[in-house]
């Protein structure tokens, strides 16, 4: 008599695991933006402040984006 809904139980939770983990690996399709995406400017900005990229480089890098 418990077999029954417990066994529907397992096969839904295994359904919304399955739909969850393909969808974090993005599943081929589009991905919505998250709060956590930075514009190719702001990462340049990061890089420059980390001292990553001198001064020049960090020009040369946005008049390439700007265009």
């Amino acid at each position: 008599m418990w077999i029954g809904p417990i066994f529907l139980i397992v096969i839904l939770a295994a359904a919304v695991w399955a739909v969850s983990a393909f969808a974090s690996k993005g599943g081929g399709g589009r991905r919505l933006p998250s709060p956590d995406d930075k514009t190719p400017r702001e990462i340049l900005d990061e890089r420059f402040a980390r001292g990553e990229i001198d001064e020049e480089e960090y020009r040369r890098r946005r008049d390439a984006l700007k265009s």
